[in-house]
């Protein structure tokens, strides 16, 4: 299959699902051979388990079951990329929303269960990723999801937003290590997007206010499609971005700079 991804294999977490389902197919669609990595192959949305969809498509794709927490699982889901010849991107995509609390009433484990997910997913994802690039000798990239949290902060979700800030300053510091191995890393921080994760603020009344206050406030007035951030880290992924590092892409709708 011809693209922008031709003969590269990428590896993304969460990818059942999600954005991480729309970057998956999008990286197919451009060539790439994908690994699905995730704790649960069937998509919290419906229809058919990403692998399935993008083999009915004509592309190449694996299913490998990976908790993001589990060192190992996310060893061995780099290195079911060898069977498309070897990892050339990696997509620390896996997250879960978190507790929504003021600070004083933090559980300890709540807070730990976010952080191994959100941070630790993506610095040890990284590793596992970094390690076999490094050994190939061919460069690579990697891209890390954060959020439009990881940027501004907000209150009463301070463990998701410090997670996804250390995402961002996690990315800084990698791009820098890692570029003289040719392997760039770069972040992209999603605003409101409708995805699985986010549908109770499209589907009740009490929070299709919430969702509707984000929306107003965002220049182009609507929620993104994951699509749209499939996009962007396609780019990241391609030699359109071949020296493009150490960066990291608001895709909001322009409401972070524009409040």
């Amino acid at each position: 299959m011809d693209g922008l991804l031709a003969e590269r294999a990428a590896v993304v977490t969460g990818a059942a699902s999600g954005i991480g389902r729309a970057i998956a197919r999008t990286f197919a669609d451009h060539g790439a051979s994908v690994v699905v990595a995730d704790v649960r192959e069937e998509p919290r949305q419906g229809g058919a388990p990403t692998q399935e969809a993008i083999e009915e498509a004509g592309g190449d794709a694996a299913y490998v079951q990976c908790d993001v927490t589990d060192r190992d699982d996310l060893d061995a889901a780099v290195a079911a990329a060898d069977a498309f010849g070897g990892i050339d991107v990696m997509v620390n995509n896996a997250g879960i929303s978190g507790p929504t609390s003021p600070i004083a009433d933090l559980e300890y484990d709540e807070y730990r269960a976010l952080m191994d997910v959100n941070l630790d997913g993506a610095v040890f994802g990284s590793r596992a990723a970094a390690r076999r690039m490094i050994d190939r000798g061919e460069g690579g990239s990697i891209i890390n999801l954060s959020s439009v949290l990881g940027v501004t902060g907000a209150g009463w979700i301070t463990p998701y937003t410090t997670a996804k800030g250390g995402i961002r300053l996690f990315t800084y510091g990698l791009a820098a290590e890692l570029g003289p191995r040719g392997i760039r890393v770069n972040a992209i921080h999603p605003g409101l997007i409708e995805t699985a994760m986010t549908s109770r603020a499209f589907d009740e009344e009490d929070d299709e206010a919430d969702a509707s206050e984000v929306t107003g406030r965002t220049p182009l007035r609507r929620a993104a499609q994951p699509e749209e951030v499939a996009k962007v880290a396609l780019f990241l992924a391609s030699d359109l971005a071949s020296y493009v590092t150490a960066e990291s892409i608001l895709v909001d709708g322009g409401t972070t700079n524009t409040i």
